[in-house]
């Protein structure tokens, strides 16, 4: 079980249960979603988040994708895609201790900003990649 929520503690999720993946993403959409270089995320099943307090405000950030953030801090959350309505993508900054799911990979590297630390040791994928293993 893993805890995490946004920048004022007004919104709080628990996830159950191992993570689909875990990867770093470069993609223009993420970097303007988030106002930085990349953004790391956790694929799980929706049948393992819970949110447990607050409510997430959504934004439609294109035709298939929805992304979730805190209302009253603006702290991006979730991510999810119409491709699979099975899964919910969460920003892993937002965990407790980020530090107990690092990425495993990185995805869009074709659109990494030229001064964007990357990762030597992960594989990198130019565009979207099938969910890894964790």
């Amino acid at each position: 079980m893993i805890e995490g929520g946004c920048l004022c503690g007004a919104v709080r999720y628990r996830v159950t249960g191992k993570p689909r993946s875990s990867s770093v993403c470069f993609c223009r959409s993420c970097r303007l979603a988030s106002g930085a270089p990349s953004v790391a995320w956790l694929i799980v099943d929706r049948s393992q988040f819970t949110l447990l307090s607050g409510r997430l405000t959504t934004f439609r950030s294109s035709l298939p994708v929805t992304r979730s953030f805190c209302g009253l801090c603006g702290t991006p959350l979730a991510y999810e895609h119409t491709d699979d309505p099975t899964a919910i993508e969460l920003t892993t900054a937002t965990l407790d201790d980020p530090i107990q799911l690092p990425p495993s990979y990185e995805i869009w590297h074709s659109q990494r900003l030229s001064w964007a630390a990357s990762d030597p040791s992960l594989p990198h994928f130019p565009e979207e990649h099938a969910n890894a293993d964790i």
